[in-house]
Parts: structure tokens; C-alpha cells; sequence
């Protein structure tokens, strides 16, 4: 007989970046929701971030649970304190985060041998290859979670094996990407900013998890069925395994504090953006939010000419000697840090999103109907610009086409200009705007309805859990000798 789900435990590795680790907490919870024991496993600082929303789940009578583990910091050539990716002084420490990450897999394991209940299965990021090891030694199964939806990893799936790139000269043009139910372009730079890196250890950790996908059970993907169907049953394909879209994770959130602490603290009450909202005519104000992992210049920040993150002191002394913020008052609001990026998104005041196309806020976008200015950065942002406005078009390029490196400051992308004409076109009345709002709006009732009792994700959640008591059963069924 199949145990119930409250006899399973699932542990879940999410990796140190904020984009990664915010729906594995969703996830977390949504399992906790169906039964099921869970344990996330990760560094003090980050459980610090996210312990806030799981002390609420646990109040709630989930049950859940963080467990810390340390970074060996020195050991791996780290500073002190750089705990996520968003934390690193630059670029050139990435490898020592991935060094570092790797040296966790014995206190881990250790870890998982002394739950009780004993686990039941891994769900981890996919740059922890590490914790394929754990499961075969542990004979549990290993769920791979990825950032983005099936439609990006498709495409990095046949770049990666494909010779597309070695055919390809130039960095400039732009050529499709054969194998896709859509005619989909890209440049050579874009196509190449996910994988394999310049560096040895990022070019190790592409490799190893390369080949730790092969062992994994399945993959699970924040994304629902109906967004992109064709790429789902071809990801699925691709790459021969169970592939689960459980998503948009994020609307799990119902609270107001689990929407505005989402990930951080809110570097602004949350009231106070309402009362600011409030006052704003419906589909009048753009949001505008670059993701926490992109560093623009002062000058980049003039050009946007709205408040991003606080990126430098130059930058904050431009906003109190051109008087910026006083001039703007009644028609913009800066917020220095993290927002509240759902409870923005879900105001009626709202009326489009410049993005850096990072596959969170993608799908909070989506979840609340409105359309984008895309703004990629690197890794999968310009596929997933390319799938926002040539596959869903349900939004505009601002220009962007070079991928800049992560971390790394980035002078001048886009200038005004373009800024300006993306923004006016996206906000147009005319009939290319007023469908591209209407396919907005049908994504998000589409998204809520897949996360609601029957939805194709709340579905999937269950059967991913019942497929899961199936394997343990079967490992555990005894094997008789004739």
C-alpha cells in the first residue's frame, strides 16, 4: 500500500541567490500545504532572510523547518559574511561561492542522516550537483529545481548540445535557434550567457552538473502548462525525465507580510507604497525594478532617471544636488533596497513593468496581467525577453543587447531615449497596446486559475508528491532471489 504524504519528508537545497531562493521557500510551503514534512537546508544569513515568512508557516501549523549550515569562508578564498550572490564584492568571487558551496556536501550529509523522520527525497537547485551524490548514497530521489521556465531551458538545452555556436561568427547577428515550436532569434553573447562561464571553476561546476542531471528523478519548474505548453511537453522531452510545473509558486503568498517580506525586509513600509499607489490613477504609474544581483553605473542610473537600488554614493548625491526626488514627488516614488514587489505589481495603479527579465518577476508580472518593458542583464534574461515579447507578445525591448557580467558594475545599456520611446509604446492606447494589455490580463486569469483547487499546477503538486511515494515504495519493495 502507498504511504500517505505525512509520512514523507522532503528536503530542499536551494542556492544562495535571491531569484533561486525565493521560490524554493514558496515551494517549501506548498508541499508543507499537501502534508508533506519539509526541511530547507542553507547558510545563516539566507535562513535569516527567508525565516520571517517560515515562522508564519510554522504559526500556521505547517510543518517546516530551517536548518543552517556554516560556509567554509576561508577555506574556499571567500570574505566574511558572503553568504549569496548578491553579497559578493564583484565578479571575480564567484567561483570561491561555488567552491564553497561544494565543501557543504559532507556536513549535509550528516545532516540528513540525523532527521527524523529520515528523508524522503531531494529537491535541490541544479548548480548543487553535489546532492546527487547524497541521494544514491542515501538511495533517496533527487528533484532538480531550475530558475527558469521550460520555454528558457529548452533553448539552453540545445544550445548546449548543439554545435549551433561554433557555426556561428559573428556576435552581432542574430540568427534562430533550430528545434523550437516558434521562430525564436538571438545572438551568439545571448544565446552564451548561461552555461558553461570563462572560468575553470565555473566551467567545472557546468560540467559536473551537467552530469548530475542524468541521475536525477525529475524536474520541477515554477512555471504552469497553460503559459507555454508546447515547451513544456518538448523540455519534457528533451530531456527524457518527469518535468513538474508547480506554478506561479509565488502566489502561495496571500498575507500582506508574506507579500511585502517576500525575500527581504522591505526597505520601505508597505502602507506607505499603498497610500502612495492609492492616490495614482489605475494603469497610470510603470514600475521599474532590476533585480538584485544588477549593479549599474551612475551614469546608466541618470539615463533610467527613476530610483533603482541605491548603486553608489555618486549616484545618491545626483538625487539631493539636482533636487530628483522633491521634483518627482508627485508622480514618482524611490525606493532605496528591497521592495515589496508583489504588493506593487498587484495595484491597480500599476499599469507596465520594466523588467531585467529575471523569471520571478517575469511571472509576477504575468500573475497580475500587466505588460512589460523588457530589460535583460544576463544568464537566461534574454531568452526569457525573447519569450515575453515573440512568443506571450505581451511586452516591448528596450534595446538591451549586449549580457553584461553579474556583479560587475555596467556603464551606459540604454540611453533615454530609448528608455522613453519603450515606455510610450507599452503605455500607447492605440490597438497594438490595448491587445497586448488584454493577452496581459488573460495570462494572469489563466496563472490564478492553475494554482486554484483543480488547476493544472495544484494537480501537478499532488502528483509530483504521489510519484514520489511510488519511487520510495519500489526501492523499498524487497527483491526476491528465484
Amino acid at each position: 500500500m502507498d504511504a500517505p504524504s505525512s509520512d514523507l519528508h522532503f528536503v530542499l537545497f536551494p542556492m544562495m541567490l535571491q531569484g533561486h531562493m525565493l521560490p524554493m521557500v514558496d515551494i517549501a510551503r506548498l508541499l508543507a500545504q499537501n502534508g508533506v514534512t519539509v526541511t530547507i537546508i542553507t547558510t545563516p544569513i539566507n535562513a535569516n532572510r527567508i525565516k520571517p515568512v517560515i515562522d508564519r508557516a510554522i504559526e500556521s501549523n505547517l510543518k517546516i523547518q530551517i536548518l543552517e549550515l556554516q560556509l567554509p569562508f576561508a577555506e574556499a578564498g571567500l570574505p566574511e559574511g558572503c553568504e549569496n550572490f548578491d553579497l559578493l564584492p564583484s565578479a571575480a568571487y564567484i567561483g570561491n561561492l561555488l567552491k564553497a558551496t561544494k565543501m557543504l556536501e559532507n556536513p549535509a550529509e550528516r545532516m540528513l542522516q540525523a532527521l527524523n523522520p529520515p528523508p524522503s527525497c531531494i529537491i535541490s537547485d541544479g548548480g548543487l550537483p553535489w546532492t546527487t551524490d547524497i541521494a544514491n548514497r542515501l538511495n533517496i530521489p533527487r528533484i532538480i529545481f531550475y530558475g527558469p521556465g521550460c520555454f528558457a531551458f529548452l533553448c539552453i538545452h540545445i544550445v548546449n548540445n548543439t554545435n549551433i555556436l561554433e557555426e556561428i561568427d559573428s556576435n552581432t547577428e542574430y540568427f534562430p535557434l533550430p528545434g523550437l515550436p516558434d521562430r525564436i532569434e538571438i545572438t551568439k553573447p545571448q544565446a552564451s550567457s548561461w552555461g558553461k562561464g570563462k572560468t575553470k571553476e565555473t566551467i567545472e561546476a557546468f560540467e559536473e552538473t551537467q552530469e548530475a542531471e542524468k541521475g536525477a528523478y525529475g524536474i520541477v519548474v515554477n512555471s504552469f502548462e497553460e503559459l507555454e505548453p508546447k515547451y513544456v511537453e518538448e523540455f519534457a522531452k528533451a530531456k527524457c525525465k518527469k518535468v513538474w510545473c508547480i506554478g506561479p509558486v509565488s502566489l502561495c503568498n496571500k498575507s500582506l507580510q508574506d507579500v511585502s517580506e517576500r525575500g527581504n525586509k522591505a526597505a520601505i513600509e508597505p502602507h506607505d507604497c499603498l497610500k502612495w499607489l492609492d492616490i495614482m490613477d489605475p494603469r497610470s504609474v510603470i514600475y521599474v525594478c532590476l533585480g538584485s544581483l544588477s549593479y549599474a553605473s551612475t551614469k546608466q542610473a541618470i539615463e533610467v532617471g527613476i530610483g533603482l537600488e541605491k548603486t553608489s554614493e555618486e549616484f545618491e548625491r545626483w538625487i539631493l544636488e539636482e533636487g530628483y526626488e522633491e521634483r518627482v514627488i508627485d508622480r514618482g516614488l524611490l525606493v532605496r533596497g528591497w521592495a515589496p514587489q508583489i504588493l506593487i505589481l498587484s495595484h491597480q495603479a500599476i499599469g507596465g513593468f520594466v523588467t531585467h527579465c529575471g523569471w520571478n518577476s517575469v511571472l509576477e508580472g504575468i500573475c497580475v496581467g500587466v505588460p512589460f518593458v523588457t530589460w535583460p542583464h544576463f544568464a537566461d534574461q534574454f531568452l526569457n525577453e525573447r519569450f515575453i515579447v515573440d512568443v506571450l507578445k505581451i511586452g516591448v525591448k528596450i534595446g538591451a543587447e549586449v549580457p553584461i557580467t553579474i556583479r560587475d558594475k555596467f556603464e551606459v545599456m540604454v540611453k533615454r531615449e530609448n528608455i522613453k520611446k519603450a515606455v510610450e509604446s507599452l503605455m500607447n492606447e492605440d490597438e497594438e497596446g490595448e491587445a497586448r494589455r488584454k493577452r496581459a490580463k488573460e495570462f494572469g486569469e489563466m496563472a490564478k486559475r492553475a494554482m486554484e483547487e483543480g488547476g493544472s499546477s495544484k494537480v501537478n503538486i499532488k502528483l509530483l508528491i504521489q510519484d514520489i511515494v511510488e519511487e520510495i515504495s519500489k526501492k523499498n519493495k524487497p527483491q526476491y532471489n528465484v
